[in-house]
């Protein structure tokens, strides 16, 4: 699948180049994002449907590896010390084919096996350990490029890398059908959930690992930019603390849109994975009700007749 994607990209870049009147050779010259889109902006060849895959194109490879990886805490680690029969017992109730491995912390990940490597093992190797069946695992920095990480891990023939943060731990992991999934869409399989509509309106429950962009293309609803990648990270932020169950974020509208509710939208936790928020409620903030004026009763200065005694 990545070698198909990364030579259609080829290709589309080849005849991109050739209706603009450009060659992808001439001079071995480096064209910018800008300049490309101004190329494309300008030309009157392509049609909608061009433009718009080119522009989609653009935006999941400019994308970072940090943004589309699985954070370590949902990563399945094994260690190196396992037996293959401890291990067998282990991957049987996953749903993944590729395991890292670590010896000691997370952060010392020596390798990768694979679900083959475990349980096609003969009976009289059961007793060997995980850490004699390791594979090489390729390592890259978060902050590399979708498409670039794509093309790397397709020239070497890695499937799965591990994602190093700036300070050299291990930040996640990542796979050829994450870095696809985001140039192409979605790709399920009989493992997967049900899933969530392209654009869930409001109110909607989304996901907490949402990162910002599919949050906003999936709620419409736009966050501001900061120390985070996902929608959970936000609701974090903006408390200043630990979230728990019941936590509201309001979140402010971003512009004149006159889409957007007057109100702005509301962030409600309501499940939490271990201290990261799981499961999230959105929906339009509701204005304050105005308290309207009720009018005191004046006292008659007519009084009535006394009734009978």
């Amino acid at each position: 699948m990545a070698r198909l994607v990364v030579r259609a990209a080829d290709g589309a870049t080849r005849l991109v180049t050739d209706l603009l009147g450009a060659s992808p050779t001439a001079g071995r010259e480096r064209i910018s994002e800008a300049e490309l889109r101004d190329l494309v902006a300008a030309n009157t060849v392509l049609d909608p449907d061009e433009r718009r895959i080119i522009d989609e194109v653009l935006v999941a490879g400019a994308r970072l590896v940090r943004e589309v990886m699985v954070p370590r805490t949902e990563v399945v680690f094994l260690s190196a010390g396992l037996t293959v029969a401890e291990a067998e017992r282990l991957v049987r109730v996953e749903t993944h084919t590729r395991y890292p491995v670590v010896d000691g912390t997370h952060d010392d990940v020596v390798g990768f096996v694979h679900l083959r490597d475990v349980l096609l093992r003969p009976e009289r190797e059961r007793h060997g350990t995980v850490g004699e069946l390791i594979r090489e695992v390729k390592r890259l920095p978060g902050s590399k490029r979708v498409l670039a990480a794509l093309t790397e891990m397709r020239r070497e023939g890695h499937h799965l890398a591990v994602v190093v943060d700036e300070y050299g731990g291990t930040a996640g992991i990542v796979t050829c059908e994450d870095l696809v999934e985001e140039l192409v869409g979605e790709i399920h399989d009989e493992y997967d959930g049900p899933p969530d509509p392209a654009h869930a309106g409001l109110p909607a429950v989304v996901d907490g690992r949402l990162n910002l962009a599919d949050f906003a293309e999936r709620t419409g609803v736009p966050l501001p930019a900061g120390p985070y990648e996902t929608v959970g990270g936000f609701v974090m932020a903006a408390l200043g603390r630990l979230p728990v169950a019941g936590d509201e974020v309001p979140v402010a509208p971003g512009g004149p849109d006159p889409d957007d509710p007057p109100g702005g939208w509301l962030l409600r936790v309501l499940a939490l994975d271990g201290r990261r928020v799981s499961r999230l409620a959105v929906s339009a903030a509701r204005l304050p009700e105005q308290r309207r004026e009720v009018p005191t009763p004046v006292a008659s200065a007519e009084r009535r007749p006394a009734g009978p005694s």
